[in-house]
């Protein structure tokens, strides 16, 4: 498949505590098979949609417990990592792990925003990312929630050449970023109605048939439901932690309410 574009959203992975647990809950909700995953790379292994990449579950390195609950990572595209990376710190952000050589997959870093959001980025070789999108149990959103959102629309922007609208509400602090054509990310302000203990984080968006049912499988299986179902022009949607502490949200992209914002 053709390569991912400077900035655009590639990847996703987790890191769990319990792996076969976590493969058996996505499995459930999001209808996710997995492959064996590779020894040399940790248990790495990859979700699969049809038979194609989709995202990644992790186990968890012995000594990594007090790391805090997991939390899906998003990884955003760049045909060179090492100039994105000093954009990264001449932008005021942290580069948090230095670029590194995964196998001949490609190369990585881990990086965080001036506000602390944290964020990957992926210069592919073998594996260029995502092969399934905005179908059942694939990515296909994701949004930088943060509580310095002017940090954020100085920082993104600059490091990966995103254009910027904000959405015309006085209610929400909202804005999205492309590059040019369709939108790639999402940026929310954190209000007070985020609990002070919710760190900075990028909520990342799977797409499911059926949202209530997959929100019913959800609490069936141990998960919690923080905000929704709620249906908006772009789909039905919910955001939901699974059992062991990982944040996401599940949408249904074909049931739809209301008008399109204006994006100003």
């Amino acid at each position: 498949m053709p390569a991912y574009p400077l900035g655009a959203p590639c990847w996703a992975d987790a890191t769990f505590p319990d792996l076969e647990a976590a493969k058996s809950f996505y499995g459930e909700i999001l209808g996710w098979t997995f492959d064996e995953g590779a020894e040399e790379f940790g248990g790495y292994t990859q979700a699969l949609v049809d038979g194609r990449p989709v995202a990644a579950v992790v186990p968890q390195m012995p000594g990594m417990e007090e790391a805090g609950p997991p939390a899906w990572s998003l990884y955003l595209a760049s045909p060179d990592l090492a100039a994105t990376a000093e954009k990264i710190k001449a932008n005021g952000g942290t580069v948090v792990v230095d670029p590194m050589q995964v196998g001949p997959f490609g190369s990585m870093l881990v990086a965080r925003d001036p506000g602390g959001v944290g964020f990957c980025v992926w210069q592919a070789d073998q594996h260029q990312g995502f092969e399934k999108v905005n179908e059942p149990g694939g990515f296909c959103w994701a949004e930088v929630t943060t509580r310095d959102a002017a940090a954020a629309d100085a920082f993104f922007p600059a490091v990966f050449g995103y254009n910027a609208r904000k959405m015309k509400d006085d209610t929400i602090d909202f804005a999205v970023w492309d590059l040019g054509a369709d939108p790639l990310l999402g940026r929310m302000q954190m209000t007070k109605d985020f609990p002070p203990d919710v760190p900075p984080h990028i909520n990342v968006y799977f797409v499911v048939e059926d949202c209530d049912v997959a929100v019913d499988a959800v609490k069936r299986l141990g998960g919690q439901v923080h905000f929704g179902p709620m249906s908006m022009p772009f789909g039905r949607f919910a955001t939901v932690t699974d059992p062991q502490g990982a944040v996401f949200s599940v949408i249904d992209v074909t049931t739809t309410e209301g008008e399109v914002p204006e994006m100003i």
